[in-house]
C-alpha cells in the first residue's frame, strides 16, 4: 500500500493556507492531522472546509506538532518571519513547504536553507505561478529550442490588492480596517507588491534562463499617499545575454482569474530564434518563429496529476525519493530571492546596484 502522508498547516498568516490544505484534502495519498494558529478566528474556514474535528485544531504548534507527529508542514507566515518559523519547525525533523514568497530577504532565505540542511529533510518553496499551464507550456518550448537562447524575459503581474479575495479565490471587499491590520501593508512585515510579486517573476525566470542569474538590477517603486509600502515596481536586471524586466501591480483592473487586465498578466520570453508569450489562466500560448512570424497559438499541456499543484508535486518528489527541481527548488528561488533583495535596495537607492550575495 502507498504511504499516506501526513500533513500539518501552521500559522495562517497569508490566505494561501487554505488552498494548500484543499490540495491536501483532494490528495488520495495525503490527510490533515492538524493545523494551528495563535489566532483561532483565522482557522474556522479550514475547519469548515475540510471536516477537521476540535482534536486536529491547535493555538500551540509545538503541541501541534508533538500530538500529531506529521510528515510534512505547511508554513504560510507573513514574509518577514519565514526564517523564524523555519527554524523553529525543522528541528521536529519534517519536510517543510513555505507558501511564496521564499522570504523578504536573502539573509533569511539562507537561515531556512541552514536550518533544513541538518535534518536531511527537503525544503520547498511554493509559487502558484508554477501550475499555470501557460507557464509550464512555454518553460517546455523553451526547453525544446522553439526560440532558441533565452535573451529576454518581460513579466507582469498582480492583482487589484491581497484583500480582494480570500482562499479559493473568493471575492471580498476590503475595508480600510482590514488594511490597516494586515500584514500586507507592514513594511516591518515584508509587505507590498515588490515583495508579494517580484519574487513570482525572479524565479520563473531564473528557471527560463536555465537558472542564470544577473549581474546588476535597478529598480523604481511607486509612493502611495498613507501607505507604507509600494503598490507597483519595475525591476530592470542585466544579464550576460542582455535585459530583461519585472512589473509588480496591486490595483490592476482585473483580476487576472476572472478577467485579464490591461497590460496582461504574465509572460513574454524572446530568443535568439523567436518568442513565447504565456499569460495567467490562458488556454493557449502564441509562439512566433521565422516559420511563423505572424506567430500561432498553441493550446496549454495538460498538467500530469502528478505535478498539478504544490502538494501533489511535492509528495512526488518525497514519496519517489526524487529532487525538487524549477521554481520550488531552493537553487532556483535564491537566485529569485536575491534579486529581489537588489531591487528592493536599489529602489531604496534610487541607483542600480550589483547583485547582492
Amino acid at each position: 500500500m502507498e504511504k499516506i502522508w501526513r500533513i500539518a498547516g501552521i500559522n495562517f498568516d497569508h490566505f494561501h493556507m487554505g488552498d494548500l490544505l484543499r490540495e491536501v484534502f483532494d490528495h488520495p495519498n495525503a490527510e490533515i492531522v492538524g493545523i494551528a494558529d495563535d489566532q483561532p478566528g483565522r482557522m474556522q474556514d479550514a475547519r469548515k472546509n475540510f471536516g477537521l474535528d476540535e482534536a486536529k485544531v491547535f493555538t500551540d504548534y509545538q503541541q501541534c506538532l508533538e500530538t500529531t507527529k506529521p510528515d510534512v508542514v505547511i508554513l504560510c507566515p507573513a514574509a518577514s518571519e519565514h526564517g523564524e518559523w523555519t527554524e523553529r519547525v525543522a528541528p521536529y525533523n519534517v519536510h517543510i513547504l513555505v507558501e511564496k514568497p521564499f522570504a523578504a530577504s536573502l539573509a533569511e532565505a539562507d537561515r531556512m536553507i541552514k536550518a533544513m540542511a541538518s535534518t536531511g529533510m527537503q525544503l520547498a518553496i511554493n509559487w502558484p505561478l508554477r501550475w499555470y499551464p501557460a507557464h509550464v507550456t512555454a518553460k517546455r518550448l523553451i526547453d525544446e529550442g522553439r526560440i532558441g537562447r533565452v535573451q529576454e524575459v518581460h513579466y507582469y503581474d498582480g492583482n487589484r490588492g491581497p484583500l480582494y479575495h480570500t482562499a479559493d479565490k473568493i471575492e471580498i471587499e476590503p475595508t480600510t480596517e482590514m488594511k490597516a491590520n494586515s500584514w500586507f501593508y507592514k513594511k516591518d512585515r515584508g509587505g507590498g507588491s515588490l515583495l508579494d510579486y517580484l519574487g513570482y517573476g525572479t524565479t520563473l525566470a531564473t528557471w527560463y534562463h536555465n537558472g542564470a542569474a544577473p549581474t546588476e538590477v535597478m529598480c523604481m517603486c511607486d509612493e502611495p499617499d498613507g501607505l507604507e509600502v509600494d503598490e507597483h515596481s519595475i525591476t530592470l536586471a542585466r544579464y550576460a545575454c542582455g535585459l530583461s524586466k519585472f512589473e509588480t501591480r496591486w490595483g490592476t483592473f482585473a483580476d487576472p482569474w476572472v478577467a485579464q487586465p490591461q497590460p496582461k498578466c504574465g509572460f513574454v520570453i524572446k530568443g535568439d530564434a523567436g518568442t513565447v508569450s504565456s499569460y495567467d489562466f490562458e488556454p493557449s500560448v502564441k509562439l512566433q518563429t521565422a516559420n511563423c512570424a505572424e506567430g500561432e497559438a498553441i493550446p496549454v499541456d495538460e498538467l500530469p496529476s502528478h505535478a498539478a499543484n504544490a502538494m501533489s508535486y511535492f509528495i512526488h518528489c518525497l514519496a519517489n525519493q526524487s529532487p525538487l527541481e524549477g521554481p520550488l527548488a531552493p537553487s532556483i528561488s535564491r537566485i529569485g530571492q536575491q534579486i529581489v533583495d537588489t531591487a528592493y535596495k536599489s529602489a531604496q537607492q534610487k541607483r542600480a546596484l550589483p547583485l547582492v550575495d
